[in-house]
This record gives structure tokens, C-alpha cells and sequence, in this order.
């Protein structure tokens, strides 16, 4: 499935930013190169998480079990362009799979662990899926039982594999001479990625080998990931702060890729220790609790380089730090699931004191910088005027090799995003901080970042107003030193003397089968929701009423 224009390849191609290597060549290529070096490391926890004892698999493994998956696929009935929705924890399986459905000619989706049949049932229907593969159950909730209650209602859905299934499937014999059989171009789909941003329901991100190797690379490039590094991947592999960070570059530099999940401090820590690790992820907070952790003089992190962080600024403090006790790097990383990114490390953003602010402006042709084939333009949201004198702020339109071609099968979402000469408009307001660099403002989408996660306030809004309780209601985002974010929702009650209860609210939501994490963490009463003249909520007075329930000044 190609869905990047001919002009757009020929462009890129000319260009030099697209080849013509596969994610399955670069994998194909290490397993030769170093085939019993480990490719893959199971969290330790595995059993408590699926049942599962952890292991370790080499390259040569994972290649025989990429192999096999890939043929009994086939031999199902996967055809070319199939999508395969998947939604499992961060376990081997996961990550081979993501080879071996594209291995078969198929398109992976992978879905967070936390959603349920609401974002199941749209993702499947919209993407005519041809098979479902889960656990059977995480964390109390059943995955495959929620599939086969709806499949009567998805007639494109013939499998639902299981987990056992396909570990079952990887001991087979993988038939080289039929899988070779099945082309795959690098302009095909690799992924179909969600996000959930201001609209209610969660937008498809396609990306193709080539859009993935572009976007990695610069992320390698300018985080320092060297050939056969161990990694850390501590996100869910559902998304950009997983795939594009850790999984493609692992695909791309053949090292190790230790997976963890969900979030645990102490297995962290101890993963960073034991395994040796190189390169990782991590948000704001859990880089300010490692250097006041009452055990941090112990730690043995000689081996980390470079940790990138993003969803929130990090700290000046951390960052020197880590740099001070064991020299890693913090490297600043923003971006989106359309294939966005600007990351500010030490190639282009050398001081730490600039680098938790600024960002490259890697769209500036007067600067020579270590990422090349970007173009950006801030872009005033109501004059649609160009902003360009330093202290300005204006929303990051954006364009490059690693950009969505489109929303998947929503051209109604791609037209309103996308302008005539191919840019991205991001929905975040930058700033031009100085000369060739701009830094995070503020969102002009209404959503809550939830520990990476984004969550629609209109979502939560639409849902609620149909509870027989509520008159009104609006959702915002509160701070939270853990997650960054998480939903308030402030309802005016349709009967002043019998207020609805947050557990009922969330109650209520769970019953429509809303993702747990989606779900709001603190209710206000209000007499009215505070709105401008032509009815928009007034979002930015809530808040800040929040935040001063809260104790929060800043």
C-alpha cells in the first residue's frame, strides 16, 4: 500500500532522504551480520504481565520466528495490504510482529493495551482489519473476548489469534521461497500508528519504511546511537515515543532492544544497571527521581550515554546531573505520531542551559544543521500571517521525508491539516526563542497528555453529556508531577442538590467502553462553564482555577 503522491517520492528520492533498503532488509541484514548476538530481552516481569516466563532471543531466533509467523499468516490467508491490528503489552512476541506481518506482506496497527471496544471496534471497522492478535487477558480485562463479542459486527474480521497461538505459530517452518515471493516497496505502509488528538475518535497515522527511516535516523544522528547499542525501550511499542525512538532505531544500528512495561521505577533501575543499557527514553519526572533516589551514588550507569526525554520540559537541574554523576546526555525530543520531530541535542543545541527550551529550527535554511530535508514555518492561527520576529508565536506548520502522507481513510482530517504546499500543521503554538530557534509554547488542540497518551476533551465531553446527571460539562488538563497531565472534568448538575460523583461519572464512561487511562481524576461542581461570546469554553480559565485548587503558582 502506497499512499505517498509520485511527486512527493520522486522528490524525496532525488533528494537522497528515500532509498530503496527496507525495515526487513535492515533487520535481515544484522541477523546475517551478528546472528547470535541478543536481538531482543523480555521484561522481567513478564510472567505477572501475561503469564510468560521472560526471554532472551538472538538475532538467528527472532529471524526463524519472523519466518515462521510470517508464513502461517500467509498460509491463513493474509494477503498483500491486509491490516492486522495488534494489541499486546511490550513482550518479544510484540516486537517480532511488527516484522513478521509486514514479512507477510501485511500492515501492522498497533493499539495501546489500555483501549477497549470503543477505540477496538472504530479502528477495526475503519480499517477493514483482517485478523486481531491479543492476550487474552491484562490487568483483569479480557482482550480476546472483547473481539469475538464484536465480531458479528466486523464482517472483514476472519482471526483472532492469541497470544499462546502465536507463540505456537514461531516454532513452525518459515518458507523462505514463498515469503520472497511477496514485494515490498519502501513507499509501502510499514505501520498504521493512532492518535488521539481534538477529534472523538483516534486518527490513523500511516507510515512507510521510508517515512520511518528518515524519521530514525535523525533521531539516531543527533542522540548518538551507535551500531550494536543495547536499548531500553520503556514506552508502550504502540506509538512514535516507542517505534520511532527505540524500535526503528534498533531495526536501523542491529543492537538490543530490552523491552520494559508498563512503568516500574525499580525494574528500571535495575534494567539500566544490569543490561548495560546505552540509550533510553524517559519523561521529566522519572529523570528527577533518579538522581534524588536515597540509592543514587550506587547506581552504576557507566554504560548510558544518552537518555532523550519529551511530553514536558526537563529540568536544568537533572540534566546537569546526569551529566555531572555519570556524563549522559539529556537530549529534548518533540514530536507526534504524523512523523514529526525536532530534537535538541548536543550536535545543534551543545548547552544544557539552551537545550531545555529550544529546539533547533531545523526548517532555518541560514543555519547549517545536523538534520537536513525539513522544511517549518510558524504560522499566526488567526491572521494565518507568517511570524517570524523573535518573541513571536505562531502554530509549527511542518514538512519533510518523515511526514504522514495522510490521515488514514479520513481525507475530511488530511484536507484540514495540510495546506497547499504540503505542510503539517501541528496544532502547537511555537515560539522563536532567538535567531534559528523555536521552543514549545502551548497546544492549540484541546487535549490532555496523559503520560505520553493523548486524550480528547471533546471525547470526554461528548460522552458525559449523556449522562442523566449532567447539565454541562468541560474537560481540562491538571498537572501531575508522575503522568505530566491527567482529565478534570468540570460539570454543572442538572440538579443542584444531587451533584453526580466522579465514580459514577467514570463509571459511566467504562460502560461505554471508554480506555481506562481516558478515564477524568478529579471532578469540580460549577454553576455554569465559563464560555466566550460565540460559545467556546474557556478552557484556559479552567485551567488555571485548577491549578490553584491544586497549590500550583507557576
Amino acid at each position: 500500500m502506497i499512499l505517498a503522491s509520485v511527486e512527493r517520492i520522486r522528490e524525496y528520492t532525488e533528494k537522497g532522504y528515500w532509498g530503496e533498503k527496507t525495515l526487513l532488509d535492515c533487520f535481515f541484514e544484522h541477523a546475517a551480520k551478528n546472528p547470535e548476538r541478543v536481538a531482543l530481552v523480555d521484561p522481567p516481569n513478564k510472567e505477572q504481565l501475561v503469564g510468560l516466563p521472560p526471554e532472551r532471543l538472538t538475532y538467528a531466533e527472532l529471524a526463524r520466528a519472523v519466518d515462521a509467523v510470517a508464513t502461517a499468516l500467509v498460509e491463513m490467508g493474509l494477503q498483500k495490504d491486509d491490516v492486522v491490528v495488534v494489541q499486546m503489552p511490550n513482550t518479544w512476541e510484540l516486537a517480532m510482529l511488527y516484522l513478521a506481518v509486514c514479512r507477510a506482506g501485511g500492515i501492522i496497527s498497533p493499539l495501546p493495551v489500555q483501549w477497549r471496544a470503543r477505540e477496538f471496534e472504530y479502528i477495526a471497522r475503519l480499517t477493514e482489519a483482517k485478523a486481531f492478535i491479543t492476550v487474552g487477558e491484562f490487568r483483569g480485562f479480557k482482550h480476546a473476548q472483547m473481539a469475538k463479542d464484536l465480531e458479528s459486527a466486523l464482517p472483514h474480521l476472519k482471526q483472532i489469534i492469541s497470544l499462546e497461538e502465536v507463540r505456537e505459530m514461531a516454532k513452525g517452518r518459515g518458507s523462505k521461497e514463498k515469503l520472497n515471493e511477496i514485494k515490498i516497496d519502501p513507499n509501502d505502509i510499514f505501520s498504521i500508528c493512532w492518535t488521539s488528538g481534538t477529534e472523538a475518535e483516534p486518527k490513523g497515522c500511516p507510515l512507510s519504511h521510508n517515512n520511518w527511516l528518515f524519521q530514525s535516523g535523525q533521531c539516531a544522528k543527533t542522540s548518538g546511537i551507535r551500531e550494536g547499542d543495547v536499548q531500553l525501550c520503556v514506552a508502550p511499542l504502540v506509538n512514535m515515543t516507542a517505534v520511532g525512538v527505540n524500535y526503528v532505531t534498533w531495526l536501523i544500528n542491529g543492537g538490543t532492544l530490552v523491552l520494559h512495561h508498563p512503568f516500574d521505577p525499580e525494574i528500571c533501575l535495575r534494567q539500566l544497571i544490569t543490561e548495560k543499557v546505552n540509550y533510553t527514553i524517559l519523561v521529566p519526572a522519572v529523570l528527577n527521581m533518579i538522581p534524588k533516589h536515597p540509592r543514587s551514588s550506587e547506581f552504576d550507569l557507566s554504560a548510558v550515554r544518552t537518555i532523550t526525554t519529551g511530553s514536558a520540559p526537563p529540568s536544568l537541574w537533572s540534566m546537569q546531573e546526569f551529566k555531572r554523576r555519570w556524563n549522559i546526555d539529556i537530549v529534548n525530543i518533540w514530536g507526534q505520531n504524523e512523523g514529526t520531530a525536532l530534537v535538541s541535542g548536543p550536535l545543534d543545541v551543545p548547552e544544557l542551559e539552551r537545550r531545555v527550551d529550544r529546539f533547533p529550527n531545523w526548517g532555518d535554511p541560514r543555519r547549517e544543521w545536523s538534520v537536513k530535508g525539513i522544511q517549518t514555518k510558524l504560522v499566526d492561527p488567526e491572521t494565518r500571517q507568517l511570524v517570524t520576529e523573535i518573541g513571536g508565536i505562531g502554530e509549527l506548520a511542518y514538512r519533510g521525508p518523515n511526514v504522514i502522507p495522510c490521515y488514514y481513510k479520513r481525507p475530511d482530517l488530511t484536507a484540514k491539516a495540510f495546506d497547499e504546499e504540503g505542510y503539517f500543521y501541528t496544532g502547537d503554538l511555537f515560539q522563536i526563542k532567538e535567531e534559528h530557534f523555536i521552543g514549545f509554547f502551548e497546544r492549540c488542540k484541546d487535549i490532555i497528555i496523559r503520560g505520553g497518551f493523548n486524550i480528547s476533551a471533546q471525547e470526554i465531553e461528548n460522552i458525559l453529556q449523556g449522562h442523566p446527571k449532567v447539565l454541562d460539562v468541560a474537560a481540562v488538563a491538571m498537572p501531575d508531577p508522575i503522568m505530566g497531565e491527567k482529565a478534570c472534568v468540570y460539570v454543572v448538575p442538572r440538579q443542584k442538590e444531587d451533584p453526580p460523583s466522579l465514580e459514577e461519572l467514570t463509571a459511566f464512561m467504562k460502560e461505554k467502553g471508554v480506555a481506562v487511562y481516558k478515564l477524568p481524576e478529579r471532578l469540580e461542581i460549577a454553576e455554569a462553564i465559563p464560555r466566550n461570546p460565540v460559545g467556546k469554553i474557556l478552557k484556559k480559565e479552567l485551567r488555571e482555577d485548577v491549578k490553584r485548587k491544586l497549590g500550583i503558582t507557576s
